[in-house]
């Protein structure tokens, strides 16, 4: 599904993104939480910014398609270490570190690990979900239209 076959193919052995108070994605420049992982300690975190580019790259098309908003929530050990939104509602579209600033019509609960089995697609989004591996709040159906976004973006 998400095909990706190397996430951190970009990043070279010993590089991270850079640790600090508050990091510039997007349009948007959001303060780290303290509670939350460190960047460079998320394996997918290059995933993210590699989505961010894509969307600014076909944002307006996605927000004509799409049209919602979309916060993952990824979490270790049961707690939230990464909040992440997709903006396919407004402008041209876009992503940033962060719960959503408007009201999410979808909000993925997914573990660190089944993110990445996902990305890479070890792991159908649909059986994972039925198997409890993720919960989804919100419109549900809304999911596939992610799916997609996530699949362009592996072609991509």
């Amino acid at each position: 599904m998400w095909k990706r076959t190397d996430p951190q193919a970009k990043m070279k052995a010993g590089d991270r993104p850079q640790t600090c108070h508050s990091l510039a994605l997007g349009s948007a420049t959001q303060t780290t939480l303290p509670h939350l992982l460190e960047l460079p300690d998320f394996q997918g975190f290059s995933v993210f910014e590699d989505i961010s580019h894509h969307i600014k790259e076909v944002g307006a098309q996605l927000v004509k398609k799409v049209n919602a908003i979309f916060q993952l929530d990824i979490t270790k050990d049961g707690k939230t270490i990464l909040q992440w939104t997709i903006d396919l509602k407004n402008g041209s579209g876009d992503t940033y570190l962060g719960s959503a600033r408007l009201p999410a019509d979808t909000v993925f609960i997914i573990p660190d690990s089944v993110f990445m089995e996902l990305v890479v697609g070890k792991m159908n989004p649909q059986k994972a979900f039925l198997a409890g591996k993720f919960k989804v709040k919100g419109k549900v159906f809304l999911s596939q239209k992610l799916e997609k976004i996530f699949r362009d973006w592996g072609k991509f």
